[in-house]
């Protein structure tokens, strides 16, 4: 299922780059330099609109129905009305049957042999803290958990509104689905998470769909958007979405930015340079929304995403997912100074020689810009947070055991993000993470986790770029039974960065 995830993120890559917009290029330039691994940078002329968010608040005047690329705010209501309750929760249900379906009948998996009496005793005996792998608890039950919530978000519901079914389809499977009993870390992930990923899909779903095209374009659109979830496409096709032809747009669009990375890593083993393999990497970001403008905010209106694909020891593949998104806010302007300041959901996911960490949590944070001088900013991004539910590898560090190998716990994060971009040819990054948690099932430990990555990048020419990252992960732990342990492990990092714009030019 793991590797099913990724094929799912190949192929959401090839069709964001087919959504592309086009413009003139003496309208839009970009600085086509990429540094570090989340802030994407740009130069725009004046002739056509700014990414300073300068004359924002007056544009958002004038239109509260497009944003300020003159792309819906919202998707239309007269092309996707809210169809019945029932209809939502009979696609969670059959999302659920097809899954067992495949389970027991063609991979034919013990814990897919249930009935009456499996029923029976998972809701006799009640919950537990369940034994499955990593990247199962962590991976792949929040991709379960996205196909439930778009269920209901395909079907004209909201972000808040959709959020409940993500649990119902959790619920269902973990009383009927497995003949294991229901356990906690299930329905709080596939939720949760599921929510995240869920809104995330969605999101670059329609930045994908076109009901305007026809042919083989449109057909990519709709294979890309049933790879990302099964359930919106199964609601398209039931709905007639998939083969309407439209005259206008009717989803909510945002200027998507999509980052590709390739490149070699060398994990040492311990801090000493060049004393461990080397691996290729491969890398996707995406920037979505334009955090600089100056509007009401929706949740997910603006988030990022990162994922690293690697080789890593035995059958480690990812590497690490890291996102955030905005679930309330609004914005500052203030001369060359702009912020979006607001509430934020963030996914973490790190699968490394060092430790696994897989978190979720909720807080505050600040995303900022100042306008040094006419071809040089600044970007800095700054969140709290507190985490109500993570996994993290115990003493004895990750392995590649097909049981749980994991405390669960929970506890706060910092993370801090900074990208000076120089002109358009060089720019220096500073991207830190910080970590504590606390277990609450497995071995009695906090566990203090700091990750430092500096990097510098060259522009080569037009939107290609060479760059060099350094990265510092930090491990200290304190256990209640078994000592102290403290680790620092390095990481070198050589890539070549690609990067593709979404913008479309402002109407006039």
């Amino acid at each position: 299922m793991k590797i099913i995830f990724i094929m799912a993120i190949a192929i959401l890559c090839s069709g964001l780059l087919r959504a592309q917009y086009l413009v003139k290029l003496d309208t839009l330039y970009m600085s086509n330099l990429k540094i570090g691994t989340q802030q994407q940078l740009y130069k725009v002329d004046s002739r056509s609109y700014s990414y300073l968010g300068l004359n924002t608040a007056k544009h958002s005047l004038e239109d509260t129905v497009h944003n300020k690329y003159g792309d819906l705010r919202n998707d239309k209501e007269e092309f996707n009305k809210q169809y019945p309750l029932w209809t939502v929760a009979l696609k969670v249900t059959g999302a659920n049957i097809f899954t067992f379906l495949v389970d027991r009948y063609f991979f034919n998996y013990d814990f897919s042999r249930v009935g009456f009496n499996s029923w029976n005793h998972n809701i006799q005996t009640g919950w537990e803290w369940d034994q499955d792998r990593f990247g199962m608890n962590f991976i792949v039950h929040p991709y379960s958990g996205s196909a439930f919530f778009n269920a209901a978000r395909s079907s004209g519901y909201n972000f808040w509104e959709s959020a409940p079914f993500a649990a119902l389809g959790s619920l269902e499977w973990e009383y009927f689905g497995e003949n294991t009993l229901p356990s906690y870390n299930d329905i709080i992930n596939t939720t949760v998470d599921g929510i995240f990923i869920g809104e995330v899909f969605y999101r670059i779903g329609s930045d994908i769909l076109d009901d305007q095209t026809t042919g083989f374009d449109r057909f990519f659109r709709e294979f890309s958007v049933a790879i990302l979830s099964p359930t919106r496409a199964f609601s398209r096709f039931t709905q007639g979405k998939m083969f309407r032809v439209t005259s206008e747009e009717v989803y909510q669009q945002e200027p998507l930015n999509v980052t590709l990375t390739l490149g070699m890593r060398e994990v040492n083993n311990g801090s000493k340079f060049l004393t461990g393999p080397a691996n290729p990497l491969f890398e996707i970001n995406l920037d979505y929304g334009n955090p600089f403008e100056i509007r009401s905010r929706k949740p997910f209106d603006y988030f990022k995403v990162r994922m690293s694909i690697t080789q890593g020891v035995g059958r480690k593949i990812l590497d690490n997912i890291t996102g955030d998104g905005i679930l309330f806010g609004g914005n500052v302007h203030s001369g060359r100074f702009d912020m979006l300041g607001g509430g934020f959901q963030h996914f973490d996911y790190f699968d490394n020689k060092t430790f696994e960490l897989a978190t979720f949590g909720f807080g505050p944070g600040i995303v900022t810009k100042l306008h040094v001088n006419t071809n040089s900013n600044l970007y800095t991004n700054f969140h709290i947070g507190i985490v109500p539910l993570a996994g993290n590898s115990t003493r004895f560090g990750p392995d590649t055991l097909q049981l749980r190998d994991y405390n669960f716990g929970g506890g706060a994060e910092i993370k801090f993000e900074s990208t000076l971009n120089l002109g358009s040819w060089v720019g220096f990054s500073l991207v830190g993470y910080y970590f504590w948690i606390h277990t609450y099932v497995g071995d009695a430990e906090d566990h203090y986790i700091g990750i430092l990555k500096p990097s510098i990048g060259l522009k080569l020419f037009n939107n290609l770029s060479i760059g060099f990252e350094h990265l510092i992960y930090y491990s200290d732990r304190y256990t209640r039974d078994y000592g102290n342990f403290h680790q620092v492990r390095t990481e070198q990092r050589i890539q070549l960065t690609l990067y593709f714009e979404n913008f479309k030019q402002q109407k006039k």
